[in-house]
């Protein structure tokens, strides 16, 4: 974290998200201010809250990706939930709490893996071990001299053998231990959401687990005992706690369609509890402690990224008490076709760089020149114009349809170089663009 400056953040961010400066400037500081929180003497380290943020503008121009990408940068706990899906206590839905629980099972998942890679050498070495035993059968000792010396030699005549691969097909005994399945999957999981346990493991961990011997090749079975001495090796508590304390000093929820929940309350129909659902999660976003199956989880310092597009309602329609709780607020500005250029060009995974990859698994070259980037872009710009603006993501649906041919015949195509250029594009597209009817059916 400490060589993660605001400016290196950004410069992290510019290599898949095309342009919205403003909101990588904004999340680049309120993820520093982390690091920075935790330099601070612990008096004062416990006063400083984060500065939530919401992301105002249209779909598919980046708000998600921001944040995902921000996530992946620190190796934090992520987790993007859709405001609208929650209710108010009371009403038919999801308890917002879950939200934190989800969080917390994320992080234990992040930590498990990292520990599993820590501990995956001294594993690799006692699986090993343990292959080597059972391709090696054991004999009563005689009591010969040099008896001892033999022995070891030729366990490690058998480890060359078996670093080469030579042993890989020979079918050998495994003794695993596997508990039966318990049926408490008749609980509701609303239950289990708002009672914080998990009922399933508590039960199974009670079952007695049985010794069942598989035969089973040379290579499953050394992954097989990998498995289980990886899993021997990780400190089940330790994960737990790790997990926790990440959750809660650098934890992220990106909290989607928060502009679904803002206004009045309606007295009838779907968004009955929307206010509801604000005032139950101010609890969680301004500092709350959450039962969890890992423990109790405190909230006050879990970065809050909301967004929203707001066509309808404003950020000044949320509850007062929610809006002072998202302080920064940065707005992102609708694509343009020569957004869409850089788009399809620029960054590490663009679309034109995904789908030549693709396609290169079939032995098919393509090449997209620049005057079929620029037509494609414009026709995304025109289209996101004459109906819905959906961002970045209506060139999904428009090189779908260019390369939808050679997508289908890629296997059996004798040709197997092939240059994508503007005539080319406006070939597969006329009919639908010509055809606004049409095109709001397939773009």
């Amino acid at each position: 974290m400490q060589g993660l400056t605001p400016r290196r953040i950004v410069a992290e961010l510019d290599k898949y998200i095309v342009g919205q400066d403003e909101a990588k400037r904004a999340v680049a500081i309120a993820l520093r201010n982390r690091w920075r929180r935790q330099q601070l003497p612990p008096e004062m380290r416990d006063e400083v809250a984060p500065k939530n943020i919401i992301m105002i503008g249209p779909t598919g121009v980046g708000k998600t990706e921001i944040a995902r990408r921000l996530s992946n940068l620190t190796g934090a706990p992520f987790i993007k939930v859709e405001a609208s899906k929650y209710t108010e206590v009371g009403y038919h839905g999801r308890d917002v709490e879950t939200i934190i629980r989800d969080l917390v099972s994320v992080a234990v998942s992040l930590v498990r893996g990292e520990e599993q890679e820590r501990v995956r050498p001294k594993a690799e070495v006692a699986a090993e071990e343990r292959v080597l035993d059972l391709l090696i059968p054991k004999a009563a000792p005689s009591g010969e001299e040099g008896e001892e010396e033999r022995r070891t030699r030729t366990r490690e005549r058998i480890r060359e053998k078996l670093h080469k691969g030579e042993l890989d097909e020979r079918v050998i005994e495994v003794v695993t231990e596997e508990r039966a399945s318990s049926m408490i999957e008749v609980i509701s999981n609303e239950g289990v959401e708002q009672l914080g346990v998990d009922f399933q493991d508590a039960f199974e961990r009670m079952l007695p687990a049985k010794q069942v011997t598989r035969k089973m090749k040379v290579t499953d079975a050394r992954k097989l005992l990998l498995e289980q001495e990886i899993e021997r090796l990780v400190e089940k508590d330790k994960i737990q706690r790790e997990a926790v304390e990440r959750t809660e000093n650098m934890g992220i929820v990106f909290l989607d369609e928060l502009d679904k929940i803002a206004g009045p309350p309606s007295k009838e129909g779907p968004d009955v509890s929307r206010e509801g659902v604000q005032r139950d999660l101010l609890p969680i976003v301004e500092g709350s402690n959450i039962v969890t199956r890992y423990g109790i989880v405190r909230t006050d310092h879990i970065l809050f990224i909301a967004a929203g597009a707001f066509h309808v309602s404003k950020p000044s329609d949320l509850i007062p008490e929610l809006q002072g709780r998202f302080p920064i607020r940065v707005e992102l500005s609708s694509l343009k076709s020569e957004d869409f250029v850089r788009i399809l060009t620029e960054p590490k995974n663009a679309l034109t760089k995904q789908y030549a990859a693709l396609l290169e698994t079939e032995g098919v070259t393509i090449c997209f020149t620049d005057d079929a980037v620029t037509e494609i872009a414009a026709m995304a710009a025109m289209v996101n114009q004459r109906m819905q603006d959906i961002g970045a993501r209506r060139l999904h649906t428009i090189l779908e349809k260019v390369l939808d041919d050679i997508s289908f015949t890629a296997p059996d195509l004798e040709q197997k170089e092939i240059e994508i250029n503007a005539a080319y594009v406006r070939e597969r597209m006329k009919s639908v663009v010509e055809d606004e009817d049409l095109s709001k059916y397939i773009l």
